[in-house]
């Protein structure tokens, strides 16, 4: 009896009888069958019809098809075998448009907007612009030069096991590390990671360096996040020419030109993080910086602020803009001018957003190396001056088993991922020496997750429910225990990280650690598109949406839950599906029960709080920082958004991100009630607008978005 089977792509896999079964219980349940156990037993006939023909010869999966068609007519179920039969030439269509749109030979099953992500961003190209890889042969590729880095610790052996090991885990779509790894592991390139910071000082030779440093970092795929706060004020004196400074908005729009023209090689538009202090005497013309959006394109804004700073607006209280020249008082204003301020912009612009940067240098492990200033474009990797990070995230939507969490799983995926991430760093080649030092003495990784909408769709949880706040503690709290685990027993193998000494580690007596933060939840971006999963820890932004996969190809994509449940309780049909699509919610659709309605709840049909409170409960055990949107409806006032700003003041968040929709005409998600025209819109980093009928009036969006953070690719 055969135990294997052979893939289209050639691979040698082991024979699942229940996979027949399942497929088999599909077809049936399509024209109203409801008998697995029969499923099961015809599966047996299959298995026996093939072992029949060819003995110990390892049959292929188009020979295993052709039997499950044979012996479903044979045994009277011809309405199962018409609906096989027409599932499997589906399959073959898709997958010959695939080839056809993209050029690309899809070998592992993914989506059609997937494929093309990947022959965009991601597959490597011949001189004529060709693919050259498959999506297997990019994570091979990824997988064996990752596995490189254990040849430093081990032998050629522990190599091998371990290439194996991390083609399976991304190839599985379990974890995939951030776009730089994928797009440059195994080239000459070889930069793989996405997030750093550079320090701006006050002098005209550091920051056109820094803006050097800039470009080399987007060519290569990586965001780059500045502090300008050290930089002396407008009409501030230079004694060195008798002038005045034109402070740091000015160099800002030098650093915006230039991700501008740059554009990351043409595969990725580059994103910035700027950061203001609050008692920085440029503060209100930094907080309406953005008004108007034809600045600072490539720019996420923050201002950062502390508990002192939240205190005295409580109490309405003055506080004092000092010259970061000299440190000199130059006025004093109202705590509560500067936070009305912000939160007006933040609703009318969703810019700038608020960072709290006592709350990064609390969890700075090495506070003896220098303080955070900073964080990454999308605020969840706070990093100190020339630090860079991997990052990673596991897709939780597959740890789900039995209406449960399959916690025996994610522990293994997390040790393995973890690994994976330390190899990283010594695989990584940098583009200037001192980002180089500060990586390697530090070793800082981000492990992340996404699809974790997913999962509390598959659990029956709503997201916007104490019973989800519940879960994703229970989740993280585990991800963190194993991922310090995991960090320690690469300390006892490896070493720690060369700063351990005088860390915050050392100081409270814990055991030596391989890498100084382990956790970072980032907004996952494409990469969750490959992974076809809900990004981050976001919700679903949507439920039925239109994608413009690619020029003139425009696609209705459904959850593939949802359609599920609806297939399976009798009330799809293309009608309802498209009126979904007018908004993307199913909240008040006709025709769709209650409880189902409670369970796909998307980022619009939920309470602000809701978000935050998301938020709160991952950052509790993450020892970085997590990116999130609070979604806020177009009619939200500005006193929302101060109500969420002193909710994630009172939880612990680290920062805090708005959008409220429809306040700027750049999103990149459109829904039709609105009446803007998209020639009115400009990009956001990163996203290209999208494409949108007027005239059909549904909700369309661009191929690269995923959820949540609208400027985020990461």
């Amino acid at each position: 009896m055969f135990d294997k089977v052979k893939k289209r792509d050639g691979r040698i896999v082991p024979y699942d009888k229940e996979k027949i079964a399942q497929a088999i219980f599909k077809a049936a349940e399509s024209v109203g069958g409801t008998d697995i156990e029969l499923s099961r037993k015809l599966a047996d006939k299959v298995e026996a019809r093939i072992a029949e023909q060819l003995g110990d010869e390892i049959p292929e999966v188009e020979t295993v098809q052709d039997a499950v068609e044979k012996i479903l007519i044979k045994r009277g179920h011809a309405a199962t075998a018409k609906a096989f039969i027409l599932y499997r030439q589906k399959r073959t269509e898709i997958r010959e448009a695939k080839t056809l749109l993209t050029g690309v030979e899809d070998d592992i099953k993914l989506t059609l907007n997937a494929v093309k992500v990947l022959e965009r961003r991601y597959l490597l190209k011949d001189s004529e612009g060709r693919v050259m890889e498959s999506p297997s042969e990019m994570f091979q590729r990824v997988a064996s030069n990752i596995a490189q880095a254990e040849l430093n610790y081990g032998t050629e052996e522990d190599v091998e096991k371990w290439s194996r090991k991390f083609y399976e885990l991304m190839r599985s779509l379990i974890f995939l590390p951030n776009s730089p790894t994928l797009m440059n592991a195994g080239t000459s390139l070889q930069q793989l990671s996405a997030c750093f910071v550079l320090p701006i000082p006050d002098s005209m030779e550091d920051i056109f360096n820094a803006v050097k440093y800039t470009a080399l970092i987007h060519k290569s795929g990586g965001g780059t996040g500045f502090s300008f706060s050290r930089i002396r004020p407008s009409e501030d004196i230079v004694k060195s020419t008798g002038g005045v400074a034109s402070g740091p908005i000015s160099f800002m729009r030098v650093f915006d030109v230039a991700t501008d023209v740059i554009k990351q090689g043409g595969r990725r538009r580059g994103a910035n993080m700027g950061i203001l202090r609050y008692d920085h005497p440029d503060i209100f013309d930094f907080i309406t910086a953005k008004d108007r959006t034809v600045q600072f394109s490539n720019f996420n804004i923050s201002v950062g602020i502390d508990e002192e700073f939240m205190k005295a607006v409580e109490k309405n209280e003055n506080i004092e803009l000092k010259n970061p020249r000299n440190n000199e008082v130059v006025r004093t204003v109202k705590a509560r001018a500067i936070f009305d301020l912000l939160v007006y912009n933040a609703w009318k612009t969703g810019d700038p957003g608020i960072v709290f940067l006592d709350r990064l240098n609390k969890d700075n492990p090495t506070p003896h190396i220098g303080r955070i200033e900073c964080t990454n474009p999308c605020g969840e990797q706070p990093l100190l001056p020339y630090e860079a990070c991997n990052l990673g995230s596991i897709n939780l939507e597959k740890m789900a088993k039995d209406n449960s969490i399959n916690y025996d799983l994610l522990k293994e995926i997390v040790h393995t991922a973890v690994r994976f991430l330390d190899d990283v760093i010594d695989q990584s080649k940098f583009p200037i020496e001192e980002i180089t030092k500060m990586v390697m003495a530090n070793r800082k990784i981000g492990l992340g997750v996404m699809g974790f909408a997913d999962l509390l769709i598959q659990l029956g949880i709503p997201y916007d429910s104490k019973e989800a706040i519940s879960t994703a503690d229970e989740i993280i709290k585990f991800i963190a225990k194993e991922a310090k685990s995991a960090s320690q027993e690469l300390a006892e193998e490896r070493g720690a990280f060369p700063n351990f000494k005088g860390s915050t580690y050392e100081v409270n007596g814990e055991p030596p650690i391989r890498n100084a933060t382990r956790l970072t939840i980032a907004p996952t971006g494409t990469i969750s598109i490959l992974a076809g999963c809900s990004s981050g820890i976001e919700p679903l932004f949507a439920v039925v949406f239109i994608r413009n996969v690619m020029d003139g190809t425009e696609l209705l994509e459904t959850n593939k839950y949802f359609e599920r449940i609806a297939k399976e309780r009798g009330f799809y049909s293309d009608a309802l599906m498209r009126q979904v699509a007018l908004t993307g919610s199913i909240k008040n659709v006709i025709g769709i029960p209650d409880g189902i309605s409670r369970i796909f709840v998307t980022a619009h049909d939920i309470e602000p709080k809701w978000h935050v409170r998301m938020q709160a409960a991952f950052q509790k055990w993450v020892d970085n920082a997590v990116s999130k949107t609070v979604n806020l409806s177009y009619y939200a006032t500005p006193k929302d958004v101060e109500e969420i700003y002193l909710l994630g003041y009172e939880l612990g968040v680290k920062g805090i991100t708005i959008y409220r929709d429809g306040s700027k005409g750049e999103q990149v998600l459109y829904r039709g009630e609105k009446k803007s025209h998209p020639e009115d819109f400009k990009s956001r980093p990163g996203i290209e607008p999208p494409r949108v009928d007027l005239s059909e009036g549904m909700l369309k969006v661009d191929s690269d978005y995923s959820g949540g953070c609208e400027t985020c690719e990461f």
